[in-house]
């Protein structure tokens, strides 16, 4: 008999609610759930494939050990033991840096993954952290950090309000939205356009995106920071900056001016081969606009000025007035954030507190260019140890870092690693002990990173669908238990971490002063605290302490884990609203709109506009059906149009001698790749296109279908060398790559 429950989709950014149909313990269908406040019924092929993902017969289901060089099926006190033996001794010989952590992105998209990690930093102490930040995001977190002194706090678009938005490298038809979390992005597009207002698109492809868009500007790849600079020339040159309300929170508006002052449309249009005449016409709809949204995603951040461009998508909203305003880019507030106290200058945002061993390159955010992994491995030189056993969760580097072949054969002389995976991947088939966490219909979800590039204030959470089934273990145990192996309390009840952080938290919070819990007995609070295990009571506390909290009953209206689950469809918060000055932390208390290190970099950016480039440059894409290497093994969702092919614009595939659906040779500084050709005036001469996240075809896997269809590494096609400056952040797109026919 079946029956139907509720499910928040966790296979990318949009957060759909989803009504699952079980059989038994099997999830036999999926659709969106119309009642759900946020999503309204929306879903994609993702969130409709989610039983196909949920029952692939290909994850794990035990975990894995290593033994005698092969790995077998363990129980869980073998694995953990084995955990505790291999990591504690590389601490204990040669530090705590020589243990490197490597997280990957499905990792927001689980509790355990946003409440576990963060212990586990705090227990090694180790500054060897990679994450999949650097791959994509960083450039945002850096330029946020730097502009208003944290590196959370980043705006999104009011895309249910807007007149007009400008959007470059992103192609939310696609993929759903990334840092904005918007279901239905689609439909939002299309509203806006309903209601009378604008859509420009800044993309070297048509995409889907572009294709409903008002205007196509077909970029040059790797140039939209000189494209926005010439926008904020024009800006101050025809006296169109007005900062309106903002103008009390801002510094730094003519030392700005004077900073973009040679950036002139005509000097940036000969390297990002847009006219001038174009540049000023984007600049002056943007101010005339009523209101308006610049929004810039990973095809603006994964680029040489990454940072530069993150910074001047927000230096625009703010030169028009559309910061913290209706209509424009807000700050989100979501019902785990920290309750707001009182606006003041903070402690800033600082930039390169340690740097890695060989290379020398500087953290950004507490953490280390993943593009450098490989080499803090291999490389003997250097102060310190190399990293010399790893923890790797959630994450695949060997397909989503550059050069995954040196990656490949670095992880393979580890002296130890665990990997916390479902599958057994190109990564994870070097562990030693591989984790694996039960599928997501057995588990709860609450979105706690999403949530703060949310839209929408609102607040959903899910309980399991399905019971965990027997022999299987609760991620949230898996990496409370790998906690406890990694810092020397082997052994302990995994409660207790739970326990501490609920005590550490609760006991800060009765000390501060502008809590609504300040001076009452944390131990009293802590045994006010619901939920059916510590996650829950986590979960409790953090919305109790929230901006929306009940305050542990000093505002009775407000909300608790109880009142979440009862309104299983989630709870409306409003729309977003101006917040400015709270969200600021930096040290002055006002947005630093031309921050040292930004001034620092210009001089690059002025370099760049003598540069051209005049062989093909090759850039990324995504799929609608995918979501980087983690669901190509779901028959549903490969095939069609998500496969792995090099986009080429038909004047570039005559002059090489290219057909449709024939072989090319790829090659790139990191090495070179065979795919087959697609021809497609889709794509602007000069650039050809290959997508993310392929490359099945290592051995020692265990992804049936992924094999079936491999494609290639389009990362391999890079050796890692280059970074954006700022934020340690790999640049995929734009680099020069060469073309050769193969019989």
């Amino acid at each position: 008999m079946s029956r139907t429950a509720l499910r928040i989709c966790p296979l990318c950014e949009a957060t759909c609610g989803l009504t699952l149909t079980i059989e038994g313990t099997r999830v036999t269908k999926a659709r969106g759930d119309r009642d759900d406040v946020f999503s309204k019924g929306f879903i994609c092929p993702k969130g409709a494939s989610f039983g196909a993902a949920d029952g692939d017969p290909d994850r794990l289901r035990t975990p894995l050990v290593r033994e005698d060089g092969e790995l077998r099926e363990a129980t869980w006190d073998e694995a953990f033991d084995a955990v505790a033996a291999g990591l504690r001794p590389v601490v204990e010989e040669h530090g705590p840096h020589a243990v490197g952590v490597v997280l990957g992105n499905p990792n927001v998209h689980t509790m355990a993954g946003a409440l576990y990690p963060p212990v586990l930093l705090a227990g090694l102490r180790t500054h060897s952290l990679f994450t999949a930040s650097t791959v994509d995001q960083m450039p945002k977190h850096v330029s946020s950090g730097l502009l208003y002194g944290d590196a959370v706090a980043i705006p999104v678009p009011d895309l249910d309000r807007t007149d007009h938005l400008l959007l470059l490298g992103a192609n939310p038809l696609e993929s759903n939205g990334s840092l904005c979390t918007a279901p239905d992005f689609p439909g939002k597009l299309k509203a806006l356009k309903a209601r009378g207002g604008t859509l420009t698109v800044v993309d070297p492809r048509r995409t889907r995106t572009a294709k409903l868009a008002d205007r196509h500007v077909a970029i040059r790849p790797g140039t939209d920071a000189l494209l926005l600079a010439a926008m904020a020339y024009v800006l101050f040159e025809e006296r169109l900056v007005d900062l309106g309300e903002l103008a009390p929170h801002v510094q730094g508006v003519d030392e700005l001016a004077d900073a973009v002052r040679d950036f002139t449309p005509e000097a940036a249009s000969q390297s990002c081969d847009v006219p001038a005449d174009v540049i000023r016409e984007l600049a002056r709809e943007l101010a005339a606009a009523p209101t308006a949204a610049v929004y810039g995603r990973i095809g603006s951040c994964t680029v040489p000025h990454g940072t530069l461009a993150s910074w001047l998508v927000d230096v625009l909203n703010i030169l028009t007035g559309n910061l913290d305003r209706p209509g424009g880019s807000l700050f989100p507030l979501s019902a785990t954030d920290k309750a707001p106290r009182p606006a003041g200058p903070g402690r800033g945002f600082a930039l390169g507190r340690w740097h890695s061993r060989v290379s020398g390159h500087p953290e950004a955010k507490g953490e280390l260019p993943l593009s450098a992994l490989a080499e803090e491995i291999d490389t003997a030189t250097g102060e310190g140890s190399p990293v010399r056993a790893l923890i790797a969760v959630a994450t695949n580097p060997v397909l989503s870092a550059p050069d995954g072949d040196r990656l490949d054969k670095a992880l393979g002389s580890l002296d130890f690693m665990v990997s916390v995976d479902p599958y057994l991947n190109e990564t994870s088939r070097h562990a030693h002990v591989v984790l694996p966490p039960p599928p997501p219909s057995q588990a709860p979800h609450f979105d706690f990173a999403f949530n703060t590039f949310a839209v929408h204030n609102q607040v959903r959470y899910t309980r399991a669908a399905v019971p965990l089934e027997p022999g299987r273990m609760a991620e949230t145990e898996i990496l409370a238990r790998l906690v406890l192996a990694a810092t020397g309390m082997h052994g302990t009840d995994p409660a207790a971490v739970d326990t501490l952080v609920i005590d550490q938290t609760l006991g800060k919070a009765v000390t501060d002063p502008h809590a609504s819990v300040h001076g009452r007995d944390p131990g009293e609070l802590a045994a006010a605290l619901t939920g059916d295990s510590g996650p829950e009571r986590r979960l409790d506390m953090m919305l109790r302490l929230g901006p929306y909290g009940d305050g542990f009953g000093a505002r009775p209206d407000g909300l608790t884990l109880a009142k979440v689950l009862a309104h299983p469809h989630g709870i409306d918060l409003g729309p977003l609203g101006p917040r400015l000055p709270q969200p600021l932390k930096t040290r002055s208390g006002k947005v630093e709109l031309l921050p040292e290190p930004i001034a620092g970099d210009l001089p690059r950016l002025r370099e760049a506009l003598r540069e051209r480039s005049e062989g093909l440059v090759l850039i990324g894409r995504r799929h609608l059906r995918s979501n980087n290497s983690w669901l190509h093994n779901v028959p549903a969702l490969t095939g069609g149009t998500n496969r792995c092919t090099l986009h080429i614009h038909p004047e570039d595939a005559e002059r090489l001698g290219l057909t449709d659906g024939a072989p090319v040779r790829v090659r790139g500084a990191g090495g070179a790749v065979t795919a087959p050709v697609e021809v497609t005036d889709g794509i602007r001469r000069g650039v050809v296109s290959l997508p993310h996240g392929w490359g099945h075809d290592r051995p020692g896997t265990r992804m049936s279908h992924a094999a079936l269809d491999p494609g290639v590494n389009v990362n391999q096609l890079l050796d890692g060398s280059l970074l954006d400056p700022l934020s340690g952040n790999a640049v995929l797109n734009g680099v020069p790559v060469e073309l050769t026919r193969t019989s």
